[in-house]
């Protein structure tokens, strides 16, 4: 029998929103790589993240590794677009007294 050996490509797919997800998961590259930089095992991986394949798991970590820059600016770039629509939303809904408020809204529907 005689090995046939193919490149694969990467399990990796983008949404129309820019987001790239490992297989058909919901699973997103940049959780990946963050939990593979704090030293995880692709093992560790799939356990937490049960809808994943090893071998996809694997195959996301070969491909951060031979790609790394291209997938630090793509990170980059989505904690430069996470910080803007966090700033948005701060600025849309002031957080201050936020809880004050709440609190006031409980006591209005006991009274009634």
């Amino acid at each position: 029998m005689t090995l046939v050996i193919i490149a694969e490509p990467a399990p990796l797919e983008m949404n129309p929103d820019g987001v790239v997800r490992v297989g058909k998961t919901r699973v997103t590259l940049d959780t990946i790589v963050a939990v593979f930089k704090q030293g995880t095992t692709a093992e560790e991986i799939v356990h937490r993240f049960p809808s994943l394949q090893l071998a996809d798991v694997y195959a996301t970590i070969a491909f951060y590794l031979k790609h790394q820059q291209e997938v630090e600016a793509y990170l980059q770039q989505r904690q430069q677009q996470a910080q803007e629509i966090r700033q948005m939303n701060q600025s849309r809904f002031d957080p201050q007294g936020l809880r004050d408020r709440l609190l006031a809204r409980k006591a209005e529907q006991e009274q009634c």
